[in-house]
């Protein structure tokens, strides 16, 4: 039997141990706010403490936010596959609304936790792969390093992205996120993001005398409306990007929603919160909103933000950005992504889409370090809310196909 085939044999028979190892993270609540990932970090290191040739370095990006760094080197120099995925967690909400524990549990085939799918069960696949990858490192042509953050859900600087900027095997040939998404649903990319605030000024007067005032409500209202029309920007994506969203919109769009596709293609614009005023009967002001936009591959942030403050300044209103990246993308047919691709199709019976994704990862950050990246993670049931759970077979499943692939890409 081949060194490959006994990985895989070991791998698929061991899914209890994975499966423990996801409700130790999951005991290590480590809920943003406050973000404090020092108690998951040390449970992480205890769970690899039998398996000394992984070295564990720990990287501080606050008092509270710590990152980890798992090396294992192969018995010949080659290439090194990053797996990369993060500590922190949504918070848990109502506690009441739960029928499951938070902390873990298992029940009828399900892993139900807060943070399991976004992203404990994806840190449970890599550090199980990791493992059984240790066994047989000296059949590995370069090596292996796990990257976890400490700090995703505020964005990653102090996460993903101080790990690239100071630590350099933190880079990789390439890399595989394990963040919350689907094995059938593969992402070679994602949307750009510009957050801003809008602010509106105007003169102040009792509502019985409109001629000695002026609304800022009003100019706001007038301002969003005008704003609306970003979600028609020309966008010119390379065809490889359109032909992958269309070939994967039939299977991605079963999990994530039908306009799925739709979406991935064109420019968004939400406005998610408004302010403004003092009373009923006097004119505003003063007057603020909120808006979230999302740009698809093929039209740039300076572009998108150009036309943002042409048009307010057409009704007077002023524009703050307060966050931005760009889109990015993996070429699909790149060979981390085949060789995932052919992994999960033969333990899960299918082969996976490959597709763009809508929300925010920090592949984006390694995307932007150079670093071709997929993102494949556990199917995500009612992430962010109460009975968060994922299926413990398809979680099993992804520690061997994390494993294989790794092994795959090192000594291919």
């Amino acid at each position: 039997m081949s060194v490959r085939d006994r990985l895989a044999q070991a791998a698929r028979a061991d899914g209890d141990s994975l499966v423990a190892i996801a409700l130790r993270l999951l005991a290590r609540r480590s809920e943003t706010p406050p973000g404090d990932t020092n108690a998951v970090a040390d449970e992480v290191v205890a769970i690899l403490a039998d398996t000394p040739s992984i070295e564990v370095e720990r990287h501080r990006g606050a008092d509270h936010v710590m990152n980890l760094v798992m090396r294992l080197s192969g018995g010949q120099p080659g290439r090194r596959l990053i797996l990369n995925g993060h500590l922190d967690t949504f918070p848990l909400g109502s506690r009441a609304a739960w029928s499951a524990s938070p902390d873990g549990e298992v029940r009828d085939g399900r892993l139900y936790g807060l943070g399991i799918s976004d992203m404990k069960g994806g840190l449970a696949a890599i550090l199980f792969a990791l493992i059984h990858l240790a066994a047989h490192r000296e059949a590995l042509q370069g090596e292996v390093v796990a990257t976890f953050a400490g700090d995703e859900e505020t964005m990653g600087v102090l996460g993903s992205k101080l790990l690239l900027d100071t630590v350099p095997h933190a880079r990789g040939d390439a890399m595989i996120s394990a963040d919350a998404g689907s094995p059938r649903v593969l992402r070679f990319g994602e949307k750009g993001m510009i957050w801003l605030k809008l602010t509106a000024r105007g003169r102040s007067a009792h509502a019985a005398h409109v001629h000695r005032g002026e609304s800022a409500i009003e100019k706001l209202v007038d301002a969003i409306a005008a704003l609306r029309a970003v979600r028609d920007l020309p966008v010119d994506a390379p065809p490889r990007v359109l032909d992958a969203i269309a070939a994967s919109s039939q299977v991605s769009e079963v999990l994530s929603g039908a306009g799925e596709s739709d979406v991935l293609r064109r420019v968004t614009i939400t406005f998610g919160t408004i302010s403004g005023g003092r009373l009923p009967n006097l004119i505003a002001d003063h007057a603020e909103a909120t808006a979230d936009i999302r740009l698809p591959v093929g039209i740039t942030v300076a572009e998108v933000e150009r036309e943002i403050v042409r048009l307010a300044a057409l009704h007077d209103v002023g524009v703050e950005i307060t966050r931005r990246y760009e889109p990015s993308w993996t070429d699909p047919e790149h060979a981390i992504i085949r060789l995932l691709s052919a992994n999960c199709a033969a333990l899960l019976g299918s082969v996976p889409a490959v597709t763009m994704r809508v929300g925010a990862s920090d592949a984006r950050h390694y995307r932007g370090a150079g670093v071709p990246t997929v993102v494949c993670g556990p199917t995500a049931y009612n992430m962010g809310g109460a009975d968060e759970h994922v299926v413990v077979d398809e979680l099993v499943a992804l520690g061997a196909i994390f494993a294989l692939t790794a092994f795959d890409y090192l000594n291919g």
